[in-house]
């Protein structure tokens, strides 16, 4: 199919990725829509703080003409970062530059950003997509579990994880790291002592099976990973406890950790995330399809432990978007972008697969350590 004959484009997912891609379709005047299963508040209940990279994060940003908009709200203070032995020893402390290459924003924020550029006819909430029927003619039927159905000629899987699109190009499925979060947040502004460790931007408290990370959000909050390596069932345990057991339970197995990090359990409040982590295989392809493709952690979902995740979906718009540009066939267009797509994604769930093994090493503080001082 040629690329003026596309009548239409189904994006299915509307987290920063599937919006990225949608923005940069809109400004080539290609036939897009965005189906996202929540609503427009849906992305601020999502994730915290990000890391948006010069090489690659940005790129897209500025293709779209909304750089400006995002350093209106990025937090180029965020990069300040802090590395903690688990006895609460602070072996690395760095203080953000003021215009550094990684500035952090957050998630809600970042994808507002966006949406607020996307014409509103383009996006569809409350769109769970249940399953697609390829036709004769090439184009494929959407069926949604509200029963409502699109006719498209491209389906583009923007929809995460545990990808319902990624089953018709790959057998592939996601894997459990052995490592799972429990998420807890803390009101920067009744913790100042709390506020005045982490500073602006994250701590990396590092101690052997276990890692409790820090992070300055934009909204008050200090969002806080306490990590451990655990059985896929033992998180479910957790879950069951009260915000007292949890932390009391929490308090004790982190026993032999400084008094300062331990804050970030201590002074939790309700809202808590229980999250397992999870990969695909490295260095995952498979055969260019002629109307199917995906983008962001349903083609290469990688742990967080080098904060490519959302980069890597930001970027993968951006190579999508000009391989459309570049060229008129379609199957041309799809294969050219998986095959960039592929290869750069490689390296970097390569490195953070690298990153968690480190991070839960004997010795993670002191190798992040020299990591970081080197850098300098």
């Amino acid at each position: 199919m040629k690329k003026q004959d596309l009548k239409h484009i189904a994006i299915i997912g509307g987290g920063p990725g599937g919006l990225m891609l949608g923005l940069l379709l809109q400004r080539q005047g290609l036939p897009f829509t965005i189906f996202e299963r929540g609503y427009k508040t849906t992305n601020s209940d999502r994730g915290g703080s990000l890391d948006i990279h010069e090489e690659s994060g940005q790129l897209p940003l500025k293709e779209a003409g909304i750089y400006d908009d995002f350093r209106k709200y990025a937090r180029y203070e965020g990069e300040d970062t802090r590395i903690v032995r688990k006895d609460g020893t602070i072996l690395y402390d760095e203080d953000a530059e003021d215009e550094g290459e990684r500035p952090e924003i957050d998630r809600g924020k970042l994808c507002d950003i966006i949406i607020e550029q996307i014409h509103p006819e383009h996006m569809k909430y409350g769109y769970q997509y249940e399953k697609m029927i390829p036709q004769k003619n090439g184009q494929v039927e959407l069926i949604f579990e509200s029963g409502a159905t699109v006719m498209t000629d491209l389906v583009v899987g923007a929809d995460g994880a545990f990808s319902k699109i990624r089953p018709y190009l790959t057998t592939a499925e996601p894997e459990y790291t052995g490592i799972s979060m429990i998420e807890m947040n803390s009101n920067e502004n009744e913790h100042p002592d709390l506020l005045k460790f982490n500073k602006n931007g994250k701590v990396m408290g590092l101690g052997g099976d276990q890692a409790i990370l820090g992070q300055r959000n934009g909204d008050g909050r200090i969002m806080a990973y306490i990590s451990s390596k655990m059985s896929y069932e033992r998180l479910d345990d957790y879950r069951n406890l009260s915000l007292d057991e949890l932390k009391a339970t929490l308090l004790n197995e982190f026993a032999e950790w400084g008094t300062e990090i331990k804050k970030y359990i201590a002074y939790s409040y309700d809202d808590i995330k229980f999250r397992r982590i999870y990969k695909l295989p490295i260095g995952l392809t498979w055969k260019t399809q002629p109307n199917i493709t995906i983008i962001g952690d349903a083609a290469h979902l990688m742990s967080p432990f080098a904060g490519e995740g959302v980069n890597m979906a930001l970027y993968d718009a951006y190579l999508l978007a000009e391989s459309f540009k570049t060229y008129d066939n379609l199957s041309e267009i799809l294969k050219v972008y998986e095959q960039q797509m592929f290869e750069i994604t490689e390296v970097h769930a390569k490195e953070s697969q690298d990153n968690l093994e480190i991070f839960f090493s004997e010795n993670g503080a002191e190798i992040m350590t020299e990591f970081f001082t080197g850098m300098e």
